[in-house]
């Protein structure tokens, strides 16, 4: 197999890990997933993790829900993972929506080996998302003007960007850790994309799906054995919509539509993150020819 590597990217709810599944069994290959949810112990539902008894899934249930995950930690999962698949002879297959962890893999991002402060941590933890996009903005109004809306309420992305910022500003100089894959011979990039109308049902149908296998029961269970609302995984989309119901602020039809909103929102977002990409191969998953298209493309290469 050399040292190829397939990457299959786009939007949520598009069918890429099914897809995953079916090119493994074909090209003979185990999958890797590029999710930052579904590295989460005993958080299955709310991630949509698949399983398949014939395929190998690496980077599920990676890390307890009271753990902190970074792409820096990915990076080095995902190295060895990939190295461990090629050695033995079979396609390593890179999936999921997360575009750092797709981008860390095969590009490189100069600011991943820059170090967690403890102590800088501590003292902005008690701020605001207003407070800290004000200090990230003090420190490099550069930086804070590219955050998307998202991130710019987000307070432990803005945490971490100020954390960098001041790390270059101390050092001097920019930090780059050699993050790419070593050399792969050939990078097939294919991307599965829709219609917004499309895309919409089919979030509009998984999130009623994920309630339909039990969401809530796997959300009081994470709350009753100790993990909070505070805790990074339950920051996550599909865990963090839940909140004010379980605190008695929302009642269940409010939750569920702002969890459709923000599902749309996210999939708005993945496919702008990806829209200039020129090395992607993009399929319509609304076409019933797509598989076997993007099959024997895969073959071919």
């Amino acid at each position: 197999m050399s040292n190829k590597l397939l990457v299959i990217c786009g939007p949520t709810a598009t069918g890429k890990t099914s897809l995953g599944i079916a090119l493994a069994r074909t090209l003979n290959g185990e999958i890797i997933s590029a999710d930052s949810r579904q590295v989460y112990k005993r958080m299955d539902i709310g991630t949509g993790k698949e399983w398949a008894k014939d395929v190998k899934i690496w980077g599920y249930d990676l890390v307890s829900p009271k753990s902190e995950y970074s792409v820096a930690r990915f990076l080095i999962f995902a190295h060895k993972t990939i190295s461990d698949i090629q050695k033995r002879g079979k396609l390593p297959i890179l999936v999921g929506g997360t575009g750092l962890y797709i981008k860390a893999v095969i590009d490189g991002i100069a600011t991943v080996a820059v170090p967690r402060n403890d102590g800088l941590r501590d003292k902005l933890k008690e701020k605001s998302a207003g407070e800290l996009y004000e200090s990230l903005s003090n420190l490099d109004s550069v930086k804070a003007g590219s955050l998307n809306s998202s991130d710019k309420k987000n307070p432990r992305r803005l945490i971490r960007a100020i954390e960098i910022v001041q790390w270059k500003l101390s050092h001097g100089r920019k930090a780059r850790l050699d993050s790419k894959v070593p050399a792969p011979d050939s990078i097939l990039f294919i991307g599965l994309t829709a219609t917004k109308d499309f895309l919409d049902r089919r979030i509009s149908e998984r999130v009623k799906d994920r309630i339909k296998k039990g969401i809530k029961a796997e959300i009081k269970t994470l709350l009753k054995s100790g993990v909070n609302w505070d805790d990074q995984s339950m920051m996550s989309l599909g865990y963090r919509q839940w909140r004010d119901y379980f605190e008695g602020i929302m009642d269940e039809s409010e939750v569920i539509r702002e969890w459709e909103r923000e599902e749309k929102k996210y999939a708005r977002r993945q496919i702008v993150w990806w829209k200039n990409d020129k090395r992607i191969k993009w399929f319509d998953i609304s076409s019933l020819e797509f598989p076997k298209n993007v099959e024997k493309l895969a073959e071919k290469w």
